[in-house]
């Protein structure tokens, strides 16, 4: 009797258990998301729901479920495995009102497409040519200083910042005009926050005063970008810039250029992020050293031997290994770019739980950057752990200041070579002290900024030496 064959060692796959919830914070405790319509305590609120749930928890705020994803297995599967899954989450799309369909902000195939046509402005020979450019406005900006005055190093990071933005990927000066983008985009940052509330889309036309501050703060982004793009298409000429290229490149397959409007939400989006999270790490970077000067005594002594009392140069950057170490561990305990979010657009398992479609994800390098797993005494500042344990030896997605997968920051190079020629720049010639009994804290919005000012006083280096603008060595 021949026997079934279902019989003859065949078994049927046991059924799969469906895939419950995680254990996460409730929705009172969720609610400190927009105490006040801001994002305050949000940093902490996620690290404390990662070290009392895990790397991966959920939590219902009004009717949206969040996902708090911190794990570095699972941040690789919404970055990367599984990024089909997702898309930008509400966060970003809002940005759409101020930035357009920027490369921040758009999604497949236009970012795709947007992408392959800048990439080549930010390629390592290019890249190289920007550093004097970013000495020579770093050099610019610490020169304006006065030995013993106390000063806003924010306020100071963020000209500084915005100055080489300019000047190296759309080779215009801005000093002119400096103050009023800053302000601009002070104003436009502030109101973020209030656009994530649930429809808070219904405000965005309402005469409220701050939504006027709002569109009065683009307008006047919008009038500075365009005006620099109508320059650019009169003299025709090609300044091997990003915003030569944008206007000028051709996609592959239909051969068509951008757009006026195209060109402006790509330029205002690298003007925005080019200048902000630079000027954001280093802020945070000198706040640290402030607070260590057994660090920053490391740091000069470093920039001594490697510069010579010279201005640095692209060829020193491999050199300044110490201070590279030291914005990296500024930006693990401060990441300018917090928190990633993503909405599913299907359902998805990610580290062993399904998550619905329209659930959002965030993810938070502020978390996964102090998990006690890969680090030491986290919330330490301690600059010589990536000697001992360089960040190619941890999981990929254990330090992430610059996001991950596709949508990685394509500026990431730029972003490197900038803080660690500025950083050295400063301390070749400056010590920098926090003004005692100034309050510190994050606010968070799009980046990570301090609350407050953050008043230094400088410290001129009697030993220090630097070279004038004529390669003159100068005893300061």
């Amino acid at each position: 009797m021949v026997r079934p064959a279902a019989n003859r060692g065949f078994r049927m796959p046991a059924p799969k258990k469906p895939l419950g919830l995680p254990p996460g914070p409730s929705s009172k405790e969720a609610r400190r998301f927009f105490r006040r319509g801001s994002l305050e305590g949000t940093p902490e609120f996620l690290a404390w729901a990662a070290g009392r749930y895990g790397g991966v928890s959920q939590f219902k705020l009004f009717v949206r479920r969040f996902w708090s994803v911190s794990d570095p297995d699972a941040v690789r599967d919404v970055l990367v495995t599984k990024a089909r899954s997702f898309v930008k989450s509400r966060g970003n799309q809002r940005l759409r009102v101020l930035l357009g369909d920027g490369l921040l902000t758009s999604e497949e195939p236009l970012h795709l497409r947007q992408r392959r046509l800048m990439q080549p402005a930010f390629h390592r020979e290019r890249i190289a040519q920007y550093a004097a450019a970013m000495v020579d406005e770093t050099r610019r900006e610490i020169a304006a200083w006065n030995d013993g005055e106390p000063f806003d190093v924010a306020a100071s990071m963020m000209r500084m910042t915005l100055a080489i933005a300019a000047r190296t990927l759309f080779g215009a000066n801005v000093s002119d005009v400096s103050d009023e983008v800053r302000a601009a985009l002070a104003t436009a940052m502030e109101m973020f926050p209030r656009m994530l509330a649930p429809g808070s889309e219904l405000l965005d036309r309402m005469p409220l005063p701050s939504v006027r501050r709002f569109w009065t703060a683009r307008a006047r982004l919008d009038a500075i970008i365009y005006r620099m793009i109508a320059q650019r298409r009169a003299n025709g000429t090609d300044e091997r810039d990003l915003l030569s290229m944008l206007l000028t490149a051709r996609d592959g397959q239909d051969g068509a250029t951008m757009t006026d409007r195209q060109v402006r939400d790509e330029a205002l989006t690298i003007f925005l992020a080019g200048h902000e999270t630079t000027a954001v790490a280093l802020t945070w970077t000198l706040y640290l050293l402030s607070l260590h000067p057994e660090v920053r005594d490391r740091l000069q002594a470093e920039v001594d031997t490697v510069l010579g009392g010279r201005a640095a140069t692209f060829e020193d950057y491999a050199g300044l290994s110490y201070a590279r170490n030291v914005l990296t561990e500024a930006m693990r305990l401060y990441p300018p770019a917090w928190i990633i979010g993503r909405r599913a657009v299907e359902d998805v398992e990610i580290g062993g739980y399904r998550i619905r479609r329209n659930d959002i994800a965030l993810i938070s390098s502020w978390v996964t950057h102090r998990d006690p797993r890969f680090y030491g005494d986290p919330e330490a500042f301690v600059p010589g752990r990536w000697e001992a344990t360089p960040v190619e030896s941890l999981p990929r997605f254990a330090y992430y200041p610059f996001g991950g997968g596709n949508r990685v920051c394509i500026g990431e190079p730029f972003a490197w070579l900038e803080g660690v020629l500025a950083l050295a720049t400063i301390a070749q010639r400056w010590r920098l002290t926090l003004v005692p009994g100034t309050p510190v804290a994050t606010m968070p919005s799009v980046t990570l900024r301090a609350k407050y000012p953050m008043p230094m006083t400088p410290h001129s280096r009697s030993a220090a030496v630097a070279a004038d603008t004529n390669g003159q060595v100068l005893v300061l």
